[in-house]
């Protein structure tokens, strides 16, 4: 039998009001994001590394099932690996309602999250 790594999901107060705010609008979104969060804390690590940052964050796709737009159209997950048993769930938009996120964002809400 095989210790699989227990990984900590943890969330920032942003991410936090910004899945509330998506909810509202589309309804699937917790089953949605439930698959990268399962291999999240499987150990695995998803989506593209973002640079200039100073940390390890990356920036996953997640499929919007309500909008029938497949990845491209869906969310983009913003999670940062905090220490190898600890993901910081940092940001989730829709990318039709928002195009990207800008690195000093991030930087912003890191430093906001180790002070708390």
């Amino acid at each position: 039998m095989t210790d699989l790594p227990i990984i900590e999901i943890r969330v920032t107060p942003e991410f936090q009001r910004k899945l509330r705010t998506l909810a509202k609008k589309y309804r699937q979104i917790q089953t949605d994001i439930q698959p990268i969060l399962a291999q999240l804390q499987a150990g695995e690590q998803v989506g593209d590394k973002l640079t200039g940052i100073g940390a390890d964050v990356f920036k996953a796709r997640v499929r919007n099932s309500d909008a029938k737009r497949g990845k491209s159209g869906g969310y983009r997950l913003i999670y940062w690996i905090q220490l190898s048993t600890c993901i910081i769930l940092i940001d989730i938009y829709s990318k039709s309602e928002q195009e990207k996120i800008e690195v000093a964002e991030i930087q912003r809400i890191i430093a906001a999250f180790e002070i708390t």
